[in-house]
């Protein structure tokens, strides 16, 4: 089948074997709920490998990195009478 050629952030001479990897990103910087939606996606598919979260002790890296909303941290922070710092 062959790899896809070159393209944007792409390049095939980078691919290596290897499973148990994935990552999504709004390449504008542009935040949604659709990208989340997509990481669990991932992380669903990954299962088979091992992307789970099974152990609590030493983790196993399973999981979604995401960004909070400023708004939302700048809320909590009030809450707990800190300040928050600038967005960004």
């Amino acid at each position: 089948m062959g790899l896809p050629p070159k393209s944007g952030l792409y390049d095939p001479q980078f691919e290596r074997d290897a499973c148990g990897v994935g990552f999504v990103a709004n390449i504008q910087g542009v935040a949604s709920h659709r990208i989340v939606r997509q990481g669990v996606e991932i992380l669903l598919n990954l299962v088979h490998r091992g992307a789970c979260g099974c152990d609590p002790l030493t983790g196993d890296g399973a999981g979604i990195l995401l960004q909070m909303p400023h708004e939302f941290f700048q809320k909590e922070c009030e809450g707990a009478r800190h300040q928050a710092t600038p967005a960004g």
